[in-house]
């Protein structure tokens, strides 16, 4: 039988090295017809990602754009998720 031994020390020294990423930066929220909002963020890549209140979709590329939103925003029907206020 063989043993792994991991010092405390060791732990505390590799958790103390890590940094989060960097968070995205909200850039607009966009309400749609029912209540909800597509929250559009830019990315630290400079992307645009999108996420919805209501139906949760969540959408990210290098082609997301503010349009891209504005259109889902116009489409979903869903009420916001009563998690998401």
């Amino acid at each position: 039988m063989t043993a792994t031994v991991t010092s405390i020390a060791a732990c505390a020294a590799a958790s103390a090295a890590y940094v989060s990423p960097p968070t995205p930066v909200l850039v607009s929220t966009l309400p749609t017809g029912v209540g909800a909002d597509v929250h559009v963020y830019r990315d630290t890549d400079g992307s645009l990602s999108s996420e919805c209140t209501g139906c949760g979709e969540y959408a990210w590329t290098l082609r997301v754009t503010r349009e891209f939103a504005q259109e889902h925003a116009a489409a979903c029907l869903r009420r916001p998720h009563p998690l998401a206020a």
